[in-house]
């Protein structure tokens, strides 16, 4: 079954220069583990494909049930040199946040 990131994690991003960084924060310690299976570095970078162009780095906050990601080249230069509309990367949760993953059946969350 397809599962959007959503009904799982809240997020917050925002930049460093040329990189987004998004955190992704389970809704109830129960989910962490599904993020943490689910939301790999390759599905990540699949995701922002032709938004990311570099390398995508995954850390993982277990005491606060969440992930953070930097995504590198992902932000035109950044803030001070791109005129994108997010050149600081604030809606790059929203984006992530709308990821699908394909879980087993087994592993429905009660949302």
């Amino acid at each position: 079954m397809k599962l959007q990131l959503l009904q799982i994690a809240h997020g917050r991003s925002g930049d460093k220069g040329d990189t987004g960084n998004v955190g992704l924060i389970a809704r109830k310690p129960e989910f962490y583990p599904l993020l943490k299976k689910y939301v790999t570095v390759d599905a990540v970078k699949r995701h922002f494909q032709g938004i990311c162009l570099g390398a995508v780095e995954r850390f993982e906050l277990p005491n606060l049930y969440a992930l953070n990601f930097l995504l590198h080249n992902a932000l035109g230069g950044g803030g001070t040199v791109y005129l994108k509309n997010d050149a600081q990367g604030k809606t790059l949760s929203s984006a992530l946040l709308r990821m699908e993953i394909e879980i087993s059946e087994k592993e429905r969350p009660n949302v």
